[in-house]
């Protein structure tokens, strides 16, 4: 892990940590598709590598260039959640940080805080209905995000950690997508809470009555979106782990 006692290595600390801040300053400027519910509204590069980014730079610099690297953005692309744009992204580098440090009890906390405060919200529909056969089927809005938190406290998350330090190509990758799916899954309910709580109340942009029609169209969006966050984080990440490894890196995260 960081060791922060020796000269050389703080340099090489700040090195990285400003490289990776101003990536992901650029990367947080450059649009991708429109965020369902919030008019001019948009979701990022950026939101592909934020589990990246605890995986490379563990939890503490990872979320720190992320919170960093958000405010330097705010001045080529305006805040949305009254400044908080920044924790999503800051969750997901945080915990898949903390899980390559093999710290389970925190993260499992977290998502379940995550998970029951999104259940409990006033503005979330926690089921949706689904027309099918003539016929409205109740179904849960946050199933991924409960298959998220299975494949987190099971035995494949822990293999996942494992497998991202092995030398088989298969298995990293395999392993990456795994904290991945945990970790953009955790992104995703906390950008959840922001939208129903921020959008709602103190912003009003969004009248309260309106959040079940934008949830039903959110409900059959959100796991393409998803899985091709994993897919791209995936893509980019393998090669880029295996190439850091012999340098930057040490035991999966920043080497000093």
């Amino acid at each position: 892990m960081l060791n922060l006692t020796k000269e050389t290595s703080r340099t090489k600390i700040i090195a990285i940590t400003s490289i990776f801040t101003a990536l992901y300053a650029v990367l947080r400027i450059i649009p991708t598709v429109p965020m369902i519910g919030a008019s001019g509204a948009s979701f990022s590069l950026s939101d592909i590598v934020a589990p990246l980014y605890g995986l490379i730079l563990g939890p503490y610099i990872g979320g720190l260039s992320i919170i960093i690297g958000s405010l330097i953005a705010f001045f080529g692309k305006p805040p949305v959640f009254l400044g908080l744009d920044f924790l999503p992204a800051t969750v997901a580098a945080v915990s898949l940080g903390l899980l390559i440090k093999r710290k389970w009890i925190p993260v499992i906390a977290l998502n379940l805080v995550l998970l029951v405060a999104f259940l409990l919200h006033p503005n979330t529909s926690v089921f949706v209905n689904v027309p099918l056969s003539g016929m409205a089927i109740p179904l849960p809005f946050a199933w991924l995000h409960i298959v998220a938190l299975l494949a987190l406290i099971s035995p494949l998350g822990r293999k996942a950690v494992e497998w991202v330090s092995t030398p088989t190509a298969a298995k990293a990758a395999t392993g990456i997508a795994i904290l991945f799916f945990i970790g953009t899954m955790m992104q995703h309910l906390t950008g959840n809470l922001l939208f129903e709580t921020v959008m709602a109340y103190p912003i009003g942009t969004i009248p309260i009555e309106a959040y079940p029609g934008i949830w039903t169209s959110i409900f059959f969006v959100y796991p393409i979106e998803r899985a091709a966050l994993v897919v791209l984080g995936t893509i980019i990440g393998t090669p880029l782990l295996r190439v850091l490894k012999n340098t930057l890196l040490a035991n999966g995260q920043l080497a000093t």
